[in-house]
């Protein structure tokens, strides 16, 4: 390092300096400036302080100086690359016409490995965002085309900025975010759904709602057209493949807080009832993980809440009853002298050798039940039409009851009284959850029951309390409530016939297994092809007592 250089550096600063008004007829110690860009590490340093410093009065060198500028930003010194980042708002605070090209080469920089600076770059994107709103938006979402459509496209680019803009918009707010803007980031943000993966779906999601969009009822049911035609296509629908139905769930679930009285959810109702149950011995498994079908049925009955009039009603209840039956056992038949003999025998075995219940999943009759009941509310003649078919359902709603009381009965046995860490336990989160799937079941079965069927009363899926999706991670199984609220004093056997019922023991989930993992779907690209690796983050919870 030349001392002379570093001298002569000092020495072109002071001239400028104090120069003031003539400052313009010191090109030359200008371009010296711009020259020790190639000079030595703190030549280097001095000069991207001097270049932004002075930037403002050069207008005719702006090119040549933003150019040196980004060469140290792209220095083999960390600690260089971060002081020009550092000075990079420096040379746009007063000029914005240069804001969308710094704001387009910082995006670009985001790309570092170091964490101290990409917190560089982040601090001088805020700040340049403050002071140019537009300008930086602009640059950003170039940027974020610009590494989809290269040819060598670059992921981690668009990830990161997608994220700043998630998160330091809503920040800012609209103290700096104006209604132009605004428009800027909803006409942006539809164009990357188009060609998002799960979790640039969220964040760009998270942006729209907070946008005006998200303020009205008409903005939120152009979000909820947006997701849907995300979501599904008739012409592009394979539920045999897990990635299919991991984009119906993930897009759903966006969708769902967009619903209310005045954003109705029918077109999503739609797509299940006419695609999706219609299919539903196709719907992919996937080994070792939560059941899909769970899921679905979750998201289908959160839909049903706030379905509005439909057409072909009674075609669609009929596709609800059908999907419903897969999870309601059939009524065992036999004599009542039978039953009374059986019942006399079961209380005199011991307890592991009495009659056991079919396998009931009760988070499955939950939602099939309460999706079914949400659509009657449509057309509430439609369900008893059918004779024979209602008369099939209650038979099994009648079973099912004799089941569910059972188990109602032994949660609030072993739940009611408990106070402090024995109230606030995972276990008795856990005992209170199903506590709530089943009273559900018992009032959804009531209302059907009535002559003629009511479908008036109203209950929250378990699953909604945020207590619920916080704490529990299982699906209800009949055979788990019996194991997890079994007590020291004698109960009465709920007796009846499940030889034709009962599942083999590897097909049921293992009461004591609580490592059971979370649904979990994988990332990637919502296009047709869906040829994509990577994760979601799952927000899903499900129940297994």
């Amino acid at each position: 390092m030349s001392a002379d250089n570093i001298e002569k550096l000092y020495q072109n600063y002071g001239i400028l300096a104090d120069a003031k008004d003539d400052i313009a007829k010191h090109e030359k110690e200008y371009l010296e400036i711009l020259a020790a860009v190639k000079g030595s590490d703190k030549e280097k340093r001095l000069a991207s302080q001097f270049i932004a410093k002075f930037f403002n009065s050069f207008p005719n060198l702006a090119d040549q100086a933003i150019e040196a500028q980004f060469d140290l930003c792209e220095d083999d010194d960390v600690a260089i690359r971060k002081q020009a980042i550092k000075d990079l708002p420096i040379m746009c605070k007063n000029n914005r016409e240069h804001t969308t090209r710094i704001a387009d080469i910082l995006a670009q920089l985001l790309q570092s490995e170091d964490a101290t600076e990409i917190n560089v770059v982040t601090n001088s994107l805020v700040t340049i965002l403050k002071t140019d709103p537009k300008g930086t938006l602009s640059g950003l979402f170039s940027q974020i085309h610009q590494s989809t459509d290269s040819e060598v496209p670059n992921e981690v680019v668009r990830e990161r900025c997608i994220k700043f803009l998630a998160t330091k918009v809503k920040q800012l707010g609209r103290e700096v975010i104006d209604k132009d803007c605004e428009d800027i980031i909803i006409a942006e943000g539809k164009k990357i759904l188009q060609d998002s993966v799960a979790e640039e779906l969220e964040h760009i999601m998270d942006l729209l709602i907070w946008s005006k969009l998200g303020k009205t009822p008409a903005g939120k049911k152009e979000l909820t057209q947006l997701i849907a035609a995300l979501a599904f296509t008739p012409e592009d629908w394979h539920p045999e493949d897990p990635e299919y139905i991991d984009r119906l769930i993930q897009c759903t679930q966006h969708a769902l807080p967009l619903f209310t009285a005045q954003v109705e959810s029918t077109q999503f109702v739609n797509i299940f009832c006419d695609h999706v149950l219609g299919r539903w011995k196709d719907i992919a498994a996937r080994s070792g993980e939560n059941d899909l079908k769970l899921e679905l049925l979750k998201i289908f009955a959160e839909v049903t809440e706030h379905c509005g009039e439909i057409e072909n009603a009674e075609d669609k209840i009929k596709t609800t009853y059908d999907m419903l039956l897969n999870y309601l056992p059939e009524a065992p038949v036999e004599k009542e002298e039978e039953k009374a003999a059986k019942t006399e025998n079961d209380e005199n075995k011991p307890e592991d050798t009495k009659s056991a219940a079919p396998s009931l999943q009760f988070s499955h009759v939950e939602c099939a039940l309460f999706a079914l009941h949400s659509l009657c509310r449509k057309a509430p003649d439609a369900l008893g039409a059918d004779a024979a078919r209602i008369k099939s359902l209650r038979l099994r709603l009648q079973y099912t009851a004799r089941l569910t009381q059972g188990y109602i009965k032994k949660l609030k046995e072993v739940t009611q009284g408990k106070k402090g860490e024995d109230a606030n336990t995972e276990e008795n989160k856990l005992k209170l959850v199903a506590l709530k799937t089943t009273s559900n079941i018992n009032t959804l079965i009531r209302d059907i029951f009535r002559t003629p069927p009511s479908f008036k009363s109203k209950v929250q899926l378990s699953f909604q309390s945020k207590k619920a999706e916080k704490e529990a991670t299982h699906s209800i199984e009949a055979e788990e409530v019996d194991k997890q609220t079994s007590v020291s004093k004698r109960h009465r056997p709920i007796t009846f016939d499940n030889r034709d019922q009962k599942e083999s023991p590897e097909k049921r989930p293992r009461s004591g297994d609580r490592n059971l993992k979370m649904y979990t779907p994988p990332s990637g690209k919502y296009s047709s092809r869906l040829n994509n690796s990577g994760r979601f983050s799952g927000s899903n919870y499900d129940f297994f007592i």
